[in-house]
C-alpha cells in the first residue's frame, strides 16, 4: 500500500529522537520529490497529526525566562548559541511536517506540498550541520535546557491556516534573517569556520521558508478576496505575544516577499 504524505509528516513528527526524526524527514522528502519528478505523485491522504510531536527525553525544556543566558564571547556561550539553533531547527522540521498535516480541508495546490516538504528537508539539514559542529565541539543536542515555548506558535494556531502562516514563516522565521548575521559575525571573529559555513547555509535557505510562507498567506488572501496586510496584523496581534523588536533585516524580509508595513506597524504595543 502506498504511503501518503500526512502519513509520512505524522512518521516524523511520532518520531522522538533528532537525529532520527531528521533522517526519517529527509528520506520522505526524497520519496515525495521522486514521485514527483515521475509524474506520479504520493496521495496527500489523511492523518492525524499529535497536538505536540514526540521529543527527546533531553534537552530540559524551561521557561524561556529560566534559560540560562551565556556570554555569546565565550566558548560556552558559542556552544549555548549552537544548541539554541539546534533546538529552532528541530522545532522547524516539526512545524513544517505539521503544516502539511494539519489541514486536510483545505484545497491547496500541490506546490504548496512541495514548498514545505522542501523546507523541511532543508531544516533537517541544517539541524544535523548544527548538531556537527556541536560535537566538534565536545557537546551535544540535549546538553544544554532548551527553550520550553517554541511550540506554543503551532497550537495556538492548530485550527487556523492562516494565522499558522503568518506566525510561523513571516514572524517566526523572518526573525531568524534579523539575527543570523550577527550570529555569523560572532562566529567569524572566533575563527569557527565550520560554524559560520553551517550559519551561512541557514542563512540562505530561510529566506526560502520565509517566502514560501508569504506567497501562501497571499494566495490564501486573494482566494477569499482580502487584502492581506490587515489580515497579517490582525492574525499577529491574535496570536503572537508581544510587540516586534527592531532591527530588522529589511533587504532579505524584502526579498522573501515582506514589505515593511507587514512589520514596522508591529513593533508597538495595540
Amino acid at each position: 500500500m502506498t504511503v501518503s504524505l500526512r502519513d509520512m509528516a505524522v512518521d516524523v513528527l511520532n518520531t522522538s529522537d533528532g537525529r532520527e526524526k531528521c533522517a526519517r524527514s529527509r528520506h520522505h522528502a526524497q520519496a515525495w520529490f521522486a514521485a514527483r519528478k515521475a509524474d506520479a505523485p504520493l496521495p496527500l491522504g489523511r492523518a492525524e497529526p499529535p497536538l505536540r510531536p514526540a521529543r527527546p527525553d533531553r534537552p530540559e525544556l524551561l521557561d524561556p525566562r529560566d534559560v540560562p543566558r551565556r556570554r555569546p564571547g565565550s566558548p560556552q556561550g558559542r556552544i549555548a548559541i549552537l544548541h539554541a539553533i539546534a533546538h529552532i531547527e528541530l522545532n522547524a522540521v516539526d512545524l513544517h511536517w505539521d503544516l502539511i498535516a494539519r489541514f486536510p480541508d483545505i484545497d491547496m495546490p500541490l506546490g504548496f506540498y512541495d514548498d514545505w516538504v522542501k523546507a523541511a528537508d532543508e531544516e533537517s539539514k541544517h539541524f544535523g550541520l548544527v548538531c556537527d559542529c556541536l560535537e566538534g565541539l565536545g557537546s551535544h543536542y540535549g546538553a544544554l535546557p532548551a527553550h520550553a515555548g517554541m511550540w506554543r506558535a503551532a497550537e495556538d494556531t492548530a485550527n487556523d491556516i492562516l494565522g499558522r502562516l503568518a506566525v510561523v514563516p513571516m514572524v517566526l522565521e523572518a526573525r531568524g534573517l534579523d539575527v543570523t548575521p550577527g550570529m555569523i559575525d560572532i562566529f567569524s571573529r572566533a575563527g569557527m569556520d565550520g560554524a559560520v559555513a553551517a550559519l551561512n547555509v541557514i542563512y540562505a535557505e530561510e529566506v526560502g521558508h520565509v517566502a514560501y510562507g508569504s506567497k501562501w498567506f497571499n494566495f490564501l488572501c486573494g482566494r477569499g478576496g482580502h487584502d492581506p496586510q490587515p489580515v497579517f496584523l490582525d492574525l499577529v496581534r491574535k496570536y503572537f505575544h508581544g510587540p516586534l523588536r527592531p532591527p530588522f533585516n529589511e533587504e532579505k524580509r524584502a526579498q522573501a516577499g515582506i514589505p515593511p508595513d507587514f512589520y514596522w506597524p508591529l513593533t508597538e504595543p495595540v
